[in-house]
């Protein structure tokens, strides 16, 4: 391991990915104090520093341990995630103040979310699976696998119930069986016979009774589709989100009047405004302005990422690279979408912003691998490893990896 690190290409090092990530997380601390209120604010602000601190750790650590000796354990860390998912139907599970028992509590450690672990495990896993089977990726039974391996962890998701966890999961997967070099004959049959089927689908869980969804998610995709049809104000979330990030135009409350203490928010009445729906939150107090450098500073985030994933030494670090950069745009986009009713309410963090130490770890957990694959050094035809290949040119059949350090 120590010769390892000393091959590392230190040069690479990602100081400017690390470094939008901590003005990402700094931002969302400030607005996760905004969003408790002189009641909560200080107390959060405290709570999301503690997971910054812990995060800046974790990646330090994990971008110079190689991703090679981590991905041996693969097995067990799936095993693991898997139990932990399914202990918050156990004594070790606790609603942390929700309707829905997502948390697990051991002895005096804080609570956590299993599921936000299980993102990064799940993308460890496929890689590794995909690195193994290269030479069979054409084949079915490679993709049988694939979704099987994906499909256990979503369907133990879905009874917490948690769709928008499990909906990650299945991006993540979809990205990196096409990024695998799948071939076009085993998709386009999945794509043409796919097509229909969801549109079935999608209608099948607009009718009452069905039993794919919970009543309360059955009520909620109703009102999204039917807001004028809404007797239970289920969007009226949504509503007041939408409202509290209309007000703040252009520029913002906060930069046009400040912050004076009793100054009240739009926002303030929008429920878990400090996870959830954080973006009604940026939007009020930084106003359109404030939301396109935030949106901006995601893309550079998943941009670097990719392109890591494009320099990548060998194919398993592209596939992790590849599997983050998916987690954070999906997570990204679904939440945006849900603070805008562009998506049916269902709970999703904003990477690096939400209050949560659980959805904090698991974000930086991912950019450690990624900072990790960016300074492997170059394979060479002797060590081992493979020469440097090209993104676009390269198959996954074409590149020999070896796991064995």
């Amino acid at each position: 391991m120590i010769k390892r690190i000393k091959r590392y290409d230190w040069k690479k090092y990602n100081f400017s990915l690390l470094l939008v990530v901590i003005s990402v997380c700094l931002i969302g601390t400030f607005c996760v104090k905004l969003a408790g209120g002189e009641e909560m604010g200080m107390s959060l602000m405290k709570g999301q520093l503690t997971g910054i601190i812990i995060g800046i750790f974790i990646v330090a650590v994990l971008s110079i341990t190689d991703y090679h000796f981590i991905c041996h354990f693969v097995p067990v860390y799936y095993i693991a995630g898997l139990c932990l998912t399914a202990a918050t139907h156990t004594a070790l599970g606790t609603d942390n103040d929700t309707d829905v028992n997502r948390w697990v509590k051991i002895g005096p450690l804080p609570s956590f979310q299993p599921v936000e672990l299980m993102k990064i495990i799940l993308i460890l896993t496929l890689a590794v699976l995909y690195t193994k089977l290269r030479n069979k990726v054409d084949k079915i039974s490679t993709l049988f696998i694939i979704v099987v391996t994906t499909m256990v962890p979503v369907v133990v998701i879905l009874t917490q119930p948690d769709l928008s966890s499990s909906l990650v999961a299945v991006f993540i997967m979809v990205v990196l069986i096409f990024a695998a070099g799948t071939a076009y004959k085993i998709l386009a049959p999945i794509i043409m016979l796919g097509i229909p089927a969801s549109l079935v689908l999608f209608w099948y869980v607009q009718q009452p009774g069905n039993f794919i969804l919970r009543g309360y998610q059955y009520k909620r995709i109703h009102a999204w589709l039917n807001p004028d049809d809404d007797p239970d104000e289920l969007n009226w979330q949504q509503n007041k989100s939408i409202a509290a990030i209309a007000s703040g135009k252009l520029y913002g409350k906060f930069i046009q009047d400040g912050r004076a203490e009793g100054t009240s928010r739009s926002y303030s009445i929008v429920s878990v405004n400090e996870s959830d729906f954080i973006w009604s939150v940026i939007g009020e107090e930084f106003g359109f302005l404030g939301c396109c450098l935030i949106l901006l500073l995601f893309a550079v985030i998943i941009f670097k990422c990719f392109t890591v994933a494009k320099k990548a030494q060998d194919f398993l670090g592209r596939m992790i690279a590849l599997g983050v950069a998916a987690m954070f745009m999906f997570q990204v986009f679904a939440n945006i979408c849900v603070a805008t009713r562009l998506f049916p309410n269902t709970g999703l963090p904003l990477p690096f912003i939400s209050n949560g130490l659980s959805s904090m770890i698991s974000s930086m957990i991912g950019i450690g691998f990624v900072m990790n694959i960016g300074i492997q050094p170059a394979r060479t035809s002797n060590s081992g490893f493979t020469m440097r290949h090209s993104f676009e040119s390269d198959s996954a059949r074409d590149i020999d990896i070896d796991l064995d350090l």
